[in-house]
């Protein structure tokens, strides 16, 4: 009789076991699978049955969810919609939220472990369930400027409180309305979506952070001027040879400079001369002198190839490595295979208006409960130190000077300093160049840093410039700032 017992009991054992096993692997290694699975539609009306949690800019929503008179309850939708949609992103019906809808998906949802107690006490006391809302580093009178100042054009800006990593202002265009991606019927949100995709300026691509990286042309001078400085080898009246054309070793090919001259008179040029005129033909012999590892690791120490989210995914910005003196020459003024987006030249800017102090970028200051307690708040976190504060203070009167009486000029707010540098990258054959400033104001005491960047040669194909085109559009954002 025992045996019997003792064989029923083990039989009830492993059925259990069995039960538990089979449960584990449904509810915790299966999870995503299930969740994600186009079949589950119970989990995508329960995705939509709890009050989202808001997108604010200065207490404003710039995405909310309001109520819905149909089985999704309710209904995502954005009062601003182009204006905010590279920092918003979307979230639509059964697919991948992106933008900070994406990145803080868990939060606005109701979901993360953050909020369990939350979540239980919904439960207990039969409250409906809310995510936790976002208020945002956006100031709305500076994204405004951008996207005014950028216009019609195709490519970004970004702009930075260089003391904390505050991002002020994200802007990419083209850019799209996200309403009709939220929207609640699906074949119209999937025709919404392959329009788009298709659309031949790819308004879905976020200039500011990711899509197809532009080569930096002359903007990445600050890498290389910031190398040379502290390197102890080269100062701001360091002199190179001045030549119309300077040789690439090893080559058939000649460097020259915007305009086809010298770096300005003389047989010699300074590398201040060579920053504030913006010369290809010093900061080739600049490079290949300091050599491809100090290039590569200013860069790095900018922040090139580092693994950044804001908390939105950052593409890396990148400088090559195995490079023959050639290659190095090249990309000392920002071509060959040097890629990057503008909110890494912003953070190059913001470093040096900050005293050399490199602070993370981030679109967050706080995220709020349902009843606006402050859940996290926002603490500024430094990325590193890229340059010394002696070294800030060199580059910023350089820079200064580039904006006064060089190459900078359109970038000048009566009455304010700026420190600045245009930038104009090739993009090979005759593809349109990628026009480029960036800088900082005022120039004494920086309240923001700004990175622009205007593709397709800003419609004037190899004819335009960064100090034509991409300068002035700089100016009205850090306006919008320094004369409130």
């Amino acid at each position: 009789m025992n045996r019997e017992l003792k064989r029923v009991s083990i039989l009830v054992v492993l059925m259990f076991a069995v039960l538990f096993g089979s449960t584990s692997i449904i509810q915790v290694f299966q999870v995503d699978n299930l969740q994600a699975d186009d079949r589950n539609v119970r989990a995508l009306y329960q995705s939509y049955s709890a009050q989202r949690g808001s997108l604010l800019v200065d207490g404003q929503p710039i995405a909310e969810s309001v109520p819905a008179d149909d089985v999704y309850r309710f209904q995502r939708v954005y009062p601003q919609g182009e204006l905010y949609a590279a920092v918003t992103g979307y979230l639509t019906l059964g697919g991948e939220p992106t933008g900070i809808e994406g990145a803080l998906n868990e939060r606005l949802a109701g979901t993360s472990s953050a909020q369990f107690l939350d979540q239980l006490n919904s439960i207990v006391t039969g409250q409906e369930p809310q995510g936790d809302s976002v208020e945002l580093t956006i100031d709305p009178v500076v994204q405004q400027a951008a996207w005014d100042a950028l216009g019609d054009q195709q490519g970004a800006v970004v702009a930075i409180e260089p003391a904390t990593g505050k991002i002020l202002a994200l802007v990419s265009k083209p850019g799209f309305d996200p309403n009709p991606l939220a929207a609640h019927d699906g074949e119209a949100v999937e025709q919404a979506y392959q329009a788009l995709l298709e659309a031949p300026a790819q308004p879905l691509q976020n200039r500011a952070i990711r899509g197809s990286l532009n080569p930096p042309g002359s903007v990445f001078k600050l890498v290389v001027t910031a190398a040379a400085l502290e390197s102890g080898q080269m100062t701001p009246d360091t002199e190179f040879p001045n030549p119309v054309a300077f040789p690439l070793p090893g080559t058939t090919v000649d460097v020259t400079n915007s305009g086809g001259g010298p770096c300005g008179p003389g047989e010699q040029a300074t590398l201040a001369t060579a920053l504030r005129l913006s010369c290809n033909t010093i900061f080739a012999q600049a490079g290949i002198a300091l050599g491809e590892e100090r290039l590569a690791d200013m860069a790095s120490a900018f922040g090139f190839g580092q693994d950044l989210a804001i908390p939105t995914r950052v593409a890396e910005s990148t400088y090559p490595r195995g490079l023959d003196d050639a290659q190095v020459g090249l990309s000392a003024f920002g071509q060959y295979d040097v890629r990057t987006t503008p909110l890494q030249i912003a953070m190059v800017s913001a470093a040096i208006a900050n005293g050399g102090t490199l602070m993370k970028p981030t679109l967050v200051e706080q995220i709020l409960t349902p009843d606006l307690t402050v859940a996290e708040g926002f603490s500024a976190e430094e990325l590193g130190k890229p340059i010394s504060a002696n070294t800030s203070a060199t580059m910023t009167q350089m820079m200064v000077q580039g904006v006064e009486n060089g190459a900078a000029s359109n970038a000048r707010i009566d009455g304010v300093s700026v420190a600045g540098k245009t930038g104009t990258a090739e993009n090979g054959g005759d593809a349109p160049y990628t026009l480029w400033f960036t800088g900082f104001a005022p120039a004494e005491n920086p309240q923001i840093a700004v990175a622009v960047v205007v593709e397709n040669g800003g419609g004037l194909g190899q004819t335009g410039f960064g100090n034509r085109v991409a300068a002035p559009i700089a100016k009205q954002v850090m306006e919008a700032v320094v004369n409130r």
